[in-house]
């Protein structure tokens, strides 16, 4: 991502790394440079999770919910920078647990576990202790549906390095 003349007059001089993209995004940089920002993905998002960044590009929200991946905003998509392709996977998003998790912090709490739908966050028991998340990244489909659910927001998707 380059600087935007928006973020140099904020004083961002670094593009925002935490923006999600929607499903299927083409790179980023051919996705600023060919994005029409026209918000038709947004509109056609059913979960109404796609939001406008700051710029006008479309980002996602999980805070708002999880994706399904129906696939109609990269059917909205003009400009054809959401381009699905059969057997290709919308991203490469993962679950990520915080510091800031119940459980680790001692207080029993599975509400992660229970919204995934592939079972990927499953909870190992501890001595003395409320049993710890653990994350099955070959389950995990990035729908990002167990990151609203959390009551302390330890939950976030990431792109793994």
């Amino acid at each position: 991502m380059t600087v935007s003349r928006r973020g140099f007059l904020r004083g961002q001089l670094h593009p925002a790394r935490n923006e999600i993209r929607p499903p299927w995004a083409i790179g980023a940089l051919a996705f600023e440079q060919a994005c029409t920002r026209c918000g038709a993905c947004i509109e056609a998002c059913p979960q109404s999770i796609l939001k406008a960044a700051d710029g006008g590009f479309p980002r996602v929200d999980f805070t708002l919910g999880g994706c399904s991946f129906c696939g109609d905003c990269a059917t909205a998509c003009e400009p054809k920078v959401l381009h699905r392709l059969a057997d290709t996977p919308p991203w490469a998003l993962r679950v990520a647990v915080g510091e800031a998790c119940l459980p680790q912090q001692g207080v029993e709490c599975r509400v992660c576990g229970e919204a995934c739908e592939t079972d990927a966050i499953r909870f190992r028991p501890r001595l003395g202790g409320a049993p710890i998340p653990e994350v099955l990244t070959e389950a995990c489909t990035g729908c990002g549906g167990c990151v609203a659910p959390c009551p302390v927001g330890a939950i976030s998707m990431e792109s793994p390095q």
